[in-house]
């Protein structure tokens, strides 16, 4: 899974059309492998990243929870934490 990817579902505030649409950019960007496609490529991959926002949002308006809805910023600093546990402060360079 692309770590890019975030969770969209259950939050306070919904999720918007923007974020699903960043989501569905990601995804398309790592099964097809572009970044940014060539000219050629451009109106199918743009015609996949509005096909894969529309069925993302169609799924996340349907699924149901009894959940209480996760707050935005606080899973925010939880992804932080676990990500400063997983690769160090971020003061130490790579190599």
């Amino acid at each position: 899974m692309c770590r890019n990817i975030k969770n969209l579902f259950n939050f306070d505030p919904p999720v918007t059309d923007e974020e699903i649409r960043s989501a569905s950019l990601q995804f398309v960007r790592k099964i097809c492998g572009f970044t940014k496609p060539s000219k050629a490529n451009e109106a199918s991959f743009l015609a996949a990243v509005e096909e894969v926002a529309g069925v993302s949002k169609r799924l996340l308006r349907s699924l149901e929870t009894t959940a209480p809805p996760k707050n935005r910023e606080e899973e925010a600093a939880r992804a932080k934490a676990r990500a400063a546990q997983r690769f160090g402060d971020g003061n130490a360079s790579a190599y």
